[in-house]
């Protein structure tokens, strides 16, 4: 066999391969188009092109570009501020820096205030010569002061409320034990309303006090508040155990409900009393009863 039988194709073959190598040089031709396309040359505002490859365009348009981010320099002014109150534009005539006038913002939105003129010291990057030249014209306005500096210091008295918190008598002073007054009752150190009001109840029920000691009847009375009180010469209220009935008689803190009725029982079989020594045979009446009621009745 030959080596072109190895090759032969007939027509229609021919004609498959024929297209489908058209069909490859057009796909590679259009991959390679887009890349021989010339990248156009920038073009300046009125619209001629520019050619970059001149050196002259190229240093134009670094400095065009340093120029933008660039801030322009000004010569630094000197006016008074306060520095609480001064907006952006005066903060930047007098010579600070962007970020630290946006620092200076900050500070005063979070409810910051520049008290006195070395707070302003505090801001970040100001120099000493910076500070020391802007010093003289820094000017608090006196709304941002220390509310102290404008208060007179004045010496506060506090009026004590007598009623709750009574002034305390001295040592040596006394009060009347039967005056029968809660608030003077106060007066004495060591006792409060509790007991002020036990001795004002006690008074009544015994038809008044004979005797400091009597104090000692009350449940849990301070002994040291006995010195501060004394007992005046007003008469006692007396019972006339001749004419009260025994409900009445059993009230008095000294007659109970057995003495009472003795003294009833007495009357309606020997007729009315003539003195306590009527009752000292009634085994209800010791001789210590006898003697703590008798400032307190009459016949």
């Amino acid at each position: 066999m030959r080596l072109s039988d190895l090759f032969y194709l007939n027509r229609h073959d021919r004609r498959i391969l024929l297209v489908l190598l058209s069909i490859a040089a057009v796909a590679f031709g259009l991959m390679w188009l887009p890349g021989m396309e010339k990248e156009p040359e920038p073009s300046g505002e009125s619209g001629f092109t520019i050619d970059t490859s001149d050196t002259s365009y190229t240093r134009t348009k670094d400095i065009h570009q340093a120029s933008y981010y660039a801030q322009p320099e000004h010569p630094a002014e000197r006016f008074a501020f306060d520095p609480n109150t001064a907006d952006s534009t005066q903060l930047l005539r007098l010579g600070l820096q962007p970020w630290q006038v946006k620092n200076i913002y900050k500070y005063r939105a979070k409810g910051g205030i520049y008290r006195k003129k070395e707070d302003f010291a505090q801001l970040y990057g100001l120099t000493v010569k910076q500070y020391r030249e802007l010093e003289p014209y820094i000017q608090i306005s006196a709304d941002y002061l220390p509310a102290s500096t404008i208060i007179k210091e004045e010496k506060i008295v506090y009026q004590r409320d007598t009623l709750r918190y009574p002034v305390k008598i001295a040592e040596g002073e006394t009060i009347d034990l039967n005056i029968n007054d809660t608030s003077l009752y106060k007066k004495v150190p060591g006792i409060g309303s509790y007991y002020a009001h036990r001795i004002a109840d006690y008074v009544q029920q015994l038809g008044g006090f004979v005797s400091i000691d009597q104090l000692d009847e009350i449940e849990g009375f301070p002994q040291e508040a006995k010195k501060y009180f004394s007992v005046g010469t007003s008469q006692v209220r007396q019972l006339n155990v001749n004419r009260l009935s025994l409900t009445e008689l059993k009230r008095h803190p000294y007659i109970n409900y057995y003495q009472a009725k003795a003294i009833t029982d007495y009357r309606r079989l020997h007729g009315p009393l003539h003195s306590l020594d009527d009752l000292r045979l009634l085994p209800e009446f010791p001789v210590e009863a006898i003697k703590r009621l008798e400032p307190y009745v009459c016949f």
